[in-house]
């Protein structure tokens, strides 16, 4: 992960995953519109519909959750937080 958010280009992962955030760099950070082409793209390296149209959609849930938490000016937990509320919901699931 650590090599992926400091050089997409060159990060060791496959090209579909690669191509797949370029896509979502582009709709997300870039503010560009996407084109038919950059569909026809992912599709061509193996990308299927599913998997673009599941990547659209988590982006776009994370793009609205960072605008709301921003916009509240929610304060993110410290680390003991957190490691906390995941031995809880791995003891005690999601309920």
């Amino acid at each position: 992960m650590q090599a992926v958010l400091a050089d997409l280009d060159h990060a060791p992962i496959g090209e579909p995953l690669r191509a797949t955030l370029a896509f979502l760099r582009k709709v997300t950070r870039e503010h560009q519109s996407v084109t038919s082409e950059d569909v026809r793209a992912l599709l061509a390296l193996g990308v299927t519909r599913a998997q673009i149209e599941d990547a659209l959609n988590v982006g776009f849930a994370f793009n609205v959750i960072t605008r709301l938490a921003d916009t509240f000016e929610f304060e993110v937990g410290s680390r003991a937080s957190f490691d906390a509320g995941a031995r809880h919901l791995l003891s005690r699931g999601y309920k």
